[in-house]
């Protein structure tokens, strides 16, 4: 394989073949990380690929999937360090395909939650240029199995919503708080662990218990994986004196009381 670190290179504005018939783009969800939770039809799209645009999240053991004579590009984005902006990744992914090259736009989790995988296929849609989707196991998904935590559970939650804890212009988590503090639902929030005091602050003056259980899992489905649990009150606390670091996600909810039970039959499995 032939690993392009330097996206920008690439996408230094240039003329398509006049002649060339464009490429077809198949946006591919990588899933958390561990390789064996790839999906089928993604390990098939990727031994197929000639030519792969990458993100961050995307593991090495995922990447051995590709053909040996692949070119890889790297445009993976990380807090406050992004290879290409968005709309440069987009630009290089028209341009090549306008060109004649057939891709794989490869991002970890699924690309339509929260992996702007809607952008990219709304803008292939507006430029005229075939492309399918094969989904990923998100985010969520493989930290709840791996982690013992339910996300539903119909003595606990019936309601399961997904957010994202990106801070908005002006610096503030732009989020529909009344929402997410309503009661017998699990809430899991996304790209949040640099925002987690403000998040838990919101969620408690919003009217859930100080006392609701509570949960941070990094590297979910990776070796590094772990939790860290406690309540909506002490969460930030215990993210400070662990050193959790993103990629991590927040888990809200009375599930979250069901982890000791339930990883205790998985630790007991595992041995």
């Amino acid at each position: 394989m032939s690993f392009i670190e330097d996206a920008r290179w690439f996408a230094a504005p240039g003329a398509a073949a006049a002649d060339a018939r464009p490429g077809r783009v198949t946006l591919v969800g990588a899933g958390p990380g561990d390789p064996e939770l790839l999906t089928l039809r993604a390990v098939k799209a990727l031994r197929g690929a000639r030519l792969v645009l990458y993100d961050h999240l995307v593991g090495k053991e995922v990447l051995r999937y590709v053909a040996d004579d692949a070119d890889l590009i790297y445009v993976g984005k990380e807090a406050a360090h992004h290879t290409l902006p968005q709309q440069s990744i987009i630009d290089l992914m028209l341009r090549l395909a306008r060109s004649g090259r057939s891709l794989v736009r490869l991002k970890g989790g699924d690309g339509f939650i929260f992996g702007r995988g809607g952008e990219e296929a709304q803008a292939l849609a507006e430029a005229g240029i075939a492309f399918e989707v094969v989904p990923g196991i998100t985010a969520a998904q493989a930290a709840g199995a791996c982690a013992g935590i339910p996300l539903t559970h119909r003595d606990h939650a019936a309601t399961l919503v997904f957010a994202t804890g990106h801070l908005r212009e002006g610096n503030e988590v732009a989020l529909d708080w009344q929402a997410l503090a309503r009661p017998r639902q699990t809430v899991v929030i996304y790209m949040g662990v640099g925002n987690l005091s403000t998040i838990c602050a919101e969620l408690i003056r919003h009217g859930l218990p100080p006392g609701t259980p509570a949960a941070l899992v990094e590297q979910a489905s990776l070796p590094g994986q772990r939790c860290v649990g406690g309540t909506l009150q002490d969460l930030p606390r215990l993210a400070q004196q662990h050193g959790v670091r993103p990629p991590a996600l927040i888990v809200v909810g009375d599930v979250v009381a069901l982890q000791p039970q339930l990883l205790q039959g998985m630790q007991a499995i595992a041995a």
